[in-house]
């Protein structure tokens, strides 16, 4: 099948050395993105190493701490534990900022948290257990693998978003517009090389006629030069 060629270039030098500007422009674009798809698919695999360490620490240290929960909602009644919660003062502080991977700004969360004692967490040690002591530790630890994850998670979506993206634009240009190009600096070539054969031979008939006339024009002058002697 016939590709493609591109509308509205009409057969001219000029034209012709643009289009292989254009073409060179683009197969070096090509190569530049294969390199940035590869090097975000790279990126990508090792963050995904990452997602199932966190998420197993996190899902761990949850199911603790909600083990250690119902152990003291058992020991001390559910209002006992909804009033020591409500005392707990917060102790994170999560800034978000970003890096750049390959052009893909991701999400990176620097967390702060207070390293804290029973006493420092707000509640009463009298009136509470040491398994919601516990459930707390446990919570706080799984908080730190979830903030840790969310950011794992958010960076690989971006990723994969953008190794999307960029194997679309190097489909196209690689089953589309470069091909493209090469067809129609080809179709012009040819109709230069057509213009070019058709033009010799208009120049050669026009060369044959100026010779004949020439020609017909000097045995003209010879014959009346021998009839006037």
């Amino acid at each position: 099948m016939a590709e493609e060629i591109l509308d509205g270039i009409n057969p001219t030098r000029m034209e012709l050395l643009a289009l292989k500007d254009r073409e060179k422009l683009a197969v070096k674009g090509h190569s530049l993105l294969k390199q940035k798809r590869d090097a975000l698919i790279k990126e990508f695999f090792d963050i995904l190493d990452r997602v199932k360490g966190a998420r197993e620490n996190a899902e761990t240290n949850l199911s603790e701490a909600y083990a250690a929960l119902t152990e003291a909602q058992i020991t001390m009644g559910d209002l006992a534990v909804q009033k020591a919660a409500l005392s707990v003062k917060e102790s994170v502080k999560v800034d978000i900022s970003s890096r750049s991977i390959m052009g893909v700004n991701v999400p990176i969360a620097d967390m702060e948290m207070e390293s804290r004692t029973l006493v420092d967490r707000g509640y009463g040690l009298s009136d509470t257990s040491i398994q919601l002591d516990e459930a707390a530790k446990k919570f706080e630890t799984a908080l730190k693998y979830i903030i840790e994850l969310g950011e794992i998670e958010k960076t690989i979506y971006l990723l994969a978003d953008e190794i999307e993206a960029t194997k679309r634009r190097v489909n196209s240009l690689e089953h589309i517009m470069i091909p493209r190009f090469q067809a129609t600096i080809k179709s012009i070539n040819m109709k230069l090389e057509e213009m070019e054969r058709e033009n010799f031979v208009r120049m050669k008939m026009i060369r044959s006629t100026i010779e004949k006339n020439e020609a017909e024009a000097l045995a003209k002058a010879q014959l009346k030069a021998a009839q006037s002697e």
